[in-house]
């Protein structure tokens, strides 16, 4: 049975965001204490994050003016720079379906796919994000592709929900559930909880698993990401999961805490 390695020792943290380090556009309460924390220690952060309608620069433009945060755009790897790096890899030259914002949309024409998001010939495969933008035409039109032809369907993430000041609303797991639903095709998932992330995030940074920490606020993406990429993980109960959700899961996490002060005040107690 594997042990945690002590969070003293911990060097190279991978954050969730929203509901994890903040929400919306309010900075959770210790959250830029922790990061200046293991920037001294000379560790280093990433944000890991299933938002696909966000690139990495917009999260820099919005740490600087939401949080007061200084980052670089290598720092975020989101969801949708996971799905833009797999269809680089495996649709470069092929025609692409998606569903999802025009900003996405926009990113992926950016990296020179070829993509469609109306249903017609030689199409390749479908990929489905989180649309703030979705009406019934889009929801049309991917049905169509995938109940004519015989072609994989990818989701940017599984999460169900997204955090928001007032709760939660649907994400693009509850929107691929919905398309699910319609046309028995199942979405196979790129973003966390694929290893892939850890992976990455390990190459970038040159620390090693033992160094490294997952920390986020649900079990089924953000620590099931950690146990896929064999590190130690933590769950803060600051956003969707909660303490009684500990007792029976698959998706056990290492550590738990209430909320980031707590965690902060752990990794720099003096060993």
């Amino acid at each position: 049975m594997r042990h945690p390695a002590p969070l003293t020792e911990k060097k190279l943290f991978l954050f969730d965001i929203d509901g994890t380090l903040a929400v919306g556009d309010t900075l959770y309460d210790g959250s830029a204490e922790l990061l200046s924390y293991i920037d001294r220690i000379g560790g280093k952060s990433y944000f890991i994050t299933n938002n696909s309608t966000k690139s990495g620069q917009d999260y820099v433009d919005k740490f600087r003016k939401a949080f007061g945060l200084e980052t670089t755009e290598d720092q975020f790897i989101t969801s949708g720079f996971m799905t833009i790096r797999f269809l680089k890899n495996n649709y470069a030259d092929k025609k692409i379906f998606v569903l999802g914002t025009s900003s996405f949309v926009k990113e992926l024409r950016k990296n020179d796919l070829n993509i469609t998001e109306v249903a017609e010939d030689g199409i390749d495969c479908v990929v489905v994000a989180y649309d703030s933008e979705l009406n019934y035409e889009k929801l049309i039109q991917v049905s169509k592709v995938l109940l004519t032809t015989d072609v994989p369907f990818y989701g940017t993430n599984p999460d169900l929900r997204c955090p928001i000041d007032f709760g939660f609303i649907p994400d693009c797991g509850a929107i691929c559930d919905m398309i699910t639903a319609t046309t028995d095709k199942k979405p196979i998932y790129l973003g966390k909880p694929s290893r892939e992330v850890v992976d990455l995030c390990l190459e970038l940074s040159g620390f090693t698993r033992e160094e490294t920490l997952v920390v986020g606020d649900r079990l089924y993406t953000d620590i099931a990401c950690g146990i896929n990429g064999e590190v130690d993980t933590c769950v803060l109960f600051t956003g969707e999961a909660k303490p009684e959700d500990m007792v029976d899961t698959e998706y056990p996490a290492d550590y738990a805490f209430e909320n980031v002060k707590e965690l902060l005040k752990s990794v720099s107690e003096a060993p």
